[in-house]
């Protein structure tokens, strides 16, 4: 996507706005409940949206909403893309670029992921401090846009230190036992199977699935902080003997979400700048 794309859609949902956000949030399968919760709020579909894609996902709204929580002036994506909806690895990541130019400074991501830990449980709240990605493709391949990012950035610490310090601060206050681990993106759509968390788990994954190392990886080509959360909704293939269904996914992050809001308000109430 080059910049007049990034542009058109950046125009077209700021003048729908009162507000300009510092704030980003993606919303993963069955956690778009938090959107709910943004106060003076105004929703855009994304087939609205010059040059978005449209999402086609159970748990997924598909909208933009936008306006104040907790204080502070946000944006989030109720729903996201993924790659094996058919869409580009820019595709997927296009929304990370025109919210940079809407102005945010900080996005918060979160997921629904199987738990390859097993001394992780369904229901657990997971701080990603890393990811792997195993994807084979990577949205920043292709001629770079300097005035983007760099050509080859760092991602030694593409998850904030200071806010998954800050995330763990606010897990105490609340009194919320919360886990931290390595993220593994694979592309989808298929759960893995049980040799593949096998191998996963030796290459050092703590959890599973099928988006955010893309979005993450451009957010750290912007200049983005992040902070990434992952409901672990289920346990990955061969740890439990049960076979593994999107249902399920949603019926566990439904069972969470009290937890999940009192913890992701309480972080971005307040949220170091």
């Amino acid at each position: 996507m080059d910049q007049l794309t990034i542009n058109e859609a950046s125009s077209f949902i700021q003048n729908k706005l009162s507000i300009k956000p510092s704030i980003g949030l993606i919303l993963g399968s069955g956690l778009g409940i938090l959107a709910d919760e943004i106060e003076d709020s105004v929703a855009i579909s994304y087939k609205d949206i010059p040059h978005f894609p449209e999402s086609t996902v159970a748990g997924h709204k598909g909208q933009i909403v936008a306006g104040t929580l907790e204080g502070k002036q946000v944006i989030a994506m109720q729903g996201r893309f993924h790659y094996y909806e058919g869409y580009s690895m820019k595709q997927v990541t296009f929304p990370i670029r025109v919210m940079k130019q809407l102005g945010i400074e900080g996005i918060i991501v979160t997921n629904a992921a199987g738990g390859i830990n097993t001394s992780f449980s369904p229901g657990d709240l997971m701080l990603i401090t890393d990811h792997i990605n195993n994807m084979g493709n990577n949205p920043l391949i292709g001629k770079n846009n300097d005035e983007l990012g760099a050509r080859f950035p760092d991602m030694s610490q593409c998850y904030d230190r200071q806010y998954i310090k800050h995330a763990e601060d606010c897990s105490k206050e609340l009194g919320l036992t919360i886990q931290k681990g390595v993220y593994v993106g694979n592309t989808g759509p298929v759960y893995e199977t049980p040799a593949e968390i096998k191998m996963l788990r030796t290459f050092g994954g703590d959890a599973v699935g099928m988006s955010t190392v893309p979005e993450v990886t451009v957010a750290a080509h912007a200049g983005v902080r992040v902070l990434g959360i992952s409901c672990i909704s289920n346990m990955a293939a061969g740890i439990l003997d049960q076979p593994l269904t999107h249902t399920e996914v949603i019926e566990t992050t439904d069972k969470v979400k009290e937890d999940f809001l009192l913890f992701v308000k309480k972080i971005i109430h307040s949220l170091p700048q």
